[in-house]
């Protein structure tokens, strides 16, 4: 199988790349300059082109001679819809046989600009003629790993809505594995598939897993939006105007789900909890060097 790869130098779904290496995929990862075609050539990728997910005809070049694309788009883009689009038609005009995306959990919650924003791709997915696996995953574990030093520093796990209100969640290396299975296996072809960790949690429960992880209390605590976006250094634009409707719709509803069922049955094992994923990461030798200084 041979895998035309969006996102191979991403944060998260890079995780996709050495799951398909290692059920014998062959990997194109599209790439947008010389520096992403060190990094996706160091993390495994067989080929690397360039191109631009606004450029339907260098997507389309990309595309040439694929039996499959892995599609994601970049969260909060102003243009998140095109440029989701743009790959689905140029995979079809390529010939591509294959389309497997990562989207998002609940997309018609109309209130989440970053949900909404990929019922067009679905829908230009599910009429290409293509045969597709569509997965729509909860709330990514892997967003704490950037402010866990922070978290352990502070002793704070503080965000911009309720500490009391439940979201569901997953880790994306199930997410990653199941992208795969769906690429190089039949087992997922035509299918719409909701990825989730089991249960629900609110930042008050998360916040005890980090203290039992850390070794330390961890204290939930709710912020204003500006004043975690100036900690996080966002500036003004649709980055920033996306995070606020989401946490917002987080405050007043949080984001519901929790069913494990859908990935237990694609992994053919238990889908990772959160609290292993804490645990994992309170426990790695990096990160306990930082705890040992606030203990």
């Amino acid at each position: 199988m041979k895998v035309l790869m969006i996102g191979a130098t991403g944060e998260y779904a890079g995780l996709v790349l050495p799951e398909l290496k290692e059920r014998g995929a062959t990997v194109r990862a599209l790439v947008h300059n010389k520096h992403g075609e060190t990094v996706a050539r160091e993390r495994g990728a067989d080929e690397t082109v360039l191109g631009d997910l606004t450029d339907v005809s260098s997507l389309t070049s990309a595309a040439k001679g694929i039996e499959a694309v892995f599609h994601i788009i970049p969260a909060f883009a102003p243009d998140e819809t095109l440029l989701g689009t743009n790959m689905v038609e140029a995979a079809k005009a390529a010939g591509v046989r294959k389309i497997v995306f990562s989207g998002v959990i609940h997309p018609s919650l109309h209130q989440l600009a970053n949900h909404t924003a990929k019922l067009a791709v679905e829908q230009a997915v599910y009429t290409s003629g293509m045969t597709y696996t569509v997965l729509q995953p909860a709330i990514f574990m892997q967003n704490i790993e950037g402010a866990w030093s922070q978290i352990v520093q502070t002793k704070r796990f503080a965000l911009p809505y309720s500490k009391e209100k439940k979201a569901c969640y997953v880790d994306y290396r199930d997410v990653a594995e199941s992208a795969a299975i769906a690429l190089t296996s039949d087992k997922l072809d035509n299918g719409t598939f909701e990825l989730s960790s089991p249960g629900m949690l609110n930042r008050i429960e998360v916040a005890q897993l980090m203290s039992e992880a850390a070794g330390m209390n961890v204290e939930a605590i709710d912020i204003p939006f500006n004043e975690w976006t100036q900690r996080a250094q966002i500036p003004e634009g649709s980055l920033r105007e996306g995070l606020r409707l989401m946490f917002a719709e987080y405050d007043t509803h949080g984001l519901s789900g929790g069913n494990p069922l859908v990935l237990r049955a694609i992994l053919d094992r238990e889908p990772r909890t959160f609290r292993q994923y804490i645990t994992e990461l309170g426990g790695s030798e990096a990160q306990g060097c930082v705890i040992s200084q606030f203990l």
